[in-house]
């Protein structure tokens, strides 16, 4: 609220002037420079108020506009108005439209006001209290409020049609990304998102560490990869700190990995969720892959409790948490039973049909033993043999070639980014040196923001070097060691040593009538190979990434 800003030419006095308030808001940014601009109103207020000897005591300017009749400055004016004191005989406004937008929400406020003594006057719509001059305002108000909505209509559906032509609609754009101008349409400037060069290697750093740390330690997770960009000085784009939920975000916004960033999925207005079908997706500079992507997801969902129970980490089956039902996609569960001898059986049982019924899934069984020797020794012979590893490697070698190149032109425009602010720091200084301009508070903090943007891309520009240099080579050595280290394991270690070595190389493993698919990432094993740590979750997806020939391991007879 802004107060005695603006007064009448009326002299303070004690007979029987009204003293009012007044009020101000523009809709739209182009009433900014229009007849309907807040010194506009302000001035033919004023005039009015001068004309019929109103004493104006106080002004209330709504800066910002909002979706709903819920504006804090009209409420505060009106509470203010209800007050004891009764500060105010009248609230005038130029006009029922920048009053309120819904006829009914109006009408109720006016009672309101009215059983405190204030009235409402309109400079461009004076109305009586007669009831023909009431029915003259309710009508006004309806129209006003068929006015709002089909603008609003004729907007949203404008801003769609620019998403659809993949244009950026001026919401501020996700870490990562800067607004850039696309094309201009006669006075209208269209936008689309592209790569902040500095900001994306902040991304890239906080999925890299999430999945693998910085180097000398292992995975973080996500408290613990805020705590460490807080603590190595890294900022939002406000130059503030991180938080948990603002890390959390980027690691689960899709639009870093598929370059789509999804239009109209909930309205601002409610909250509520649009039909996906309804969804336009804007395409955006990819600046992760995919396959890091997913694998944050898996991870994300290994560490939330309610997805993950504690015996799938904890129990004794070797397989449980990654067997599926290969009809209706529910865990495998281990059941067991114990004959009159005393001798126990155990199997692994569909819960799906166990839990939900028959009609849900036929349901399926297998012995655990039986389960546990098809997948160990399928995995030892088909999967961690040094040549099957390396045919499986093949197209992942000539991917990296692929990022390596994205990497130099990554490197470049970081290098550009750092010449640029070193430059203006340059410009700066020698300006100083030679006395075009004085040093003073204004000019000592630009310098601060040069040397803070200077710093940050010297950063961006090292972490991209130290990742671009850090490509992991997969050679025959290392496959062969692999192979034999896992090999070794699955035989000798422990239940829950061989259920983690099992978990960190499949995502699942779904058990059907007639076969069994072992199914995996390359990209994981790929990880496990360099040595790198990973966090395999439950179910990654049903994509038969191992199964090139679209092979599987044939199910023997229960019997």
């Amino acid at each position: 609220m802004n107060k005695h800003l603006f007064r009448n030419s009326i002299p303070k006095q004690l007979d029987a002037t009204k003293r009012v308030a007044t009020y101000y808001r523009v809709s739209t940014g182009r009433q900014l420079t229009t007849e309907a601009s807040i010194p506009s109103q302000r001035k033919i207020t004023a005039g009015f108020c001068d004309q019929n000897s109103y004493l104006i005591v106080d002004e209330f300017v709504e800066a910002k506009t909002a979706t709903d009749d819920r504006r804090p400055v009209l409420q505060e004016m009106i509470d203010r108005a209800c007050a004891s004191d009764h500060p105010y005989d009248a609230i005038v406004f130029y006009a029922f439209n920048r009053f309120f937008r819904n006829v009914a929400e109006m009408e109720l406020t006016i009672r309101k006001l009215r059983k405190h003594g204030v009235e409402v006057v309109s400079v461009t719509q004076p109305t009586g209290d007669d009831p023909s001059q009431i029915l003259v305002r309710q009508i006004i108000g309806a129209f006003d409020e068929h006015t709002s909505r089909e603008i609003s209509k004729n907007t949203t559906r404008a801003m769609r049609e620019s998403a659809r032509q993949g244009f950026w609609n001026g919401a501020t754009p996700p870490l990562g990304y800067k607004i850039v101008e696309a094309e201009r349409r006669g006075q209208k400037i269209k936008k689309k998102l592209d790569t902040d060069p500095v900001e994306a290697e902040t991304v890239r750093l906080i999925f890299k560490l999430y999945l693998d740390g910085d180097g000398t330690t292992g995975p973080l997770g996500v408290k613990e990869t805020t705590k460490w960009l807080n603590s190595h000085g890294y900022r939002t784009r406000r130059a503030a700190t991180f938080g948990v939920g603002p890390v959390h975000k980027i690691l689960t916004n899709s639009c870093y990995a598929t370059g789509q960033w999804p239009y109209g999925v909930r309205s601002s207005r409610d909250g509520r969720k649009y039909d996906a079908s309804t969804v336009i997706h804007i395409p955006v500079p990819a600046l992760i892959e995919q396959a890091d992507f997913d694998r944050v997801k898996v991870k994300l969902a290994k560490s939330n409790p309610k997805s993950t129970p504690p015996r799938v980490v904890n129990g004794p089956s070797l397989l449980t948490g990654i067997a599926v039902c290969a009809s209706c996609s529910s865990g495998m569960t281990r059941t067991g039973t114990i004959n009159r001898q005393g001798r126990s059986y155990s199997y692994y049982s569909c819960a799906g049909a166990h839990q939900k019924g028959k009609t849900v899934c036929k349901g399926r069984h297998i012995p655990a033993g039986t389960l546990d020797e098809i997948v160990l020794t399928n995995l030892k012979q088909r999967v961690l043999a040094p040549n099957r590893i390396a045919d499986l490697l093949k197209s992942l070698i000539e991917r990296q070639a692929a990022k390596n190149e994205s990497a130099d032109r990554r490197l470049l425009d970081l290098q550009r980014e750092l010449s640029d602010a070193e430059d203006r720091l340059k410009r700066l200084y020698r300006s100083i040196e030679d006395g075009i301009v004085e040093l003073d508070d204004i000019l000592r903090e630009r310098t601060a923001t040069l040397k803070s943007q200077r710093e940050r891309a010297k950063a961006a520009l090292d972490h991209a070097r130290v990742q671009c240099g850090t490509a992991a080579a997969i050679d025959a050595g290392k496959i062969d060691a692999f192979a034999r280290l896992m090999n070794e394991k699955l035989d000798t270690a422990d239940i829950n040593t061989r259920k983690g070595y099992i978990h960190s190389i499949i995502d699942a493993i779904e058990v059907d009538d007639k076969a069994i698919r072992i199914i995996g990432s390359k990209d994981i094993l790929q990880a496990a190979i360099a040595g790198k740590q990973t966090e395999n979750g439950n179910v990654r997806g049903f994509v038969r990434k191992w199964r090139a020939r679209n092979d599987s391991n044939v199910r023997p007879s229960d019997s």
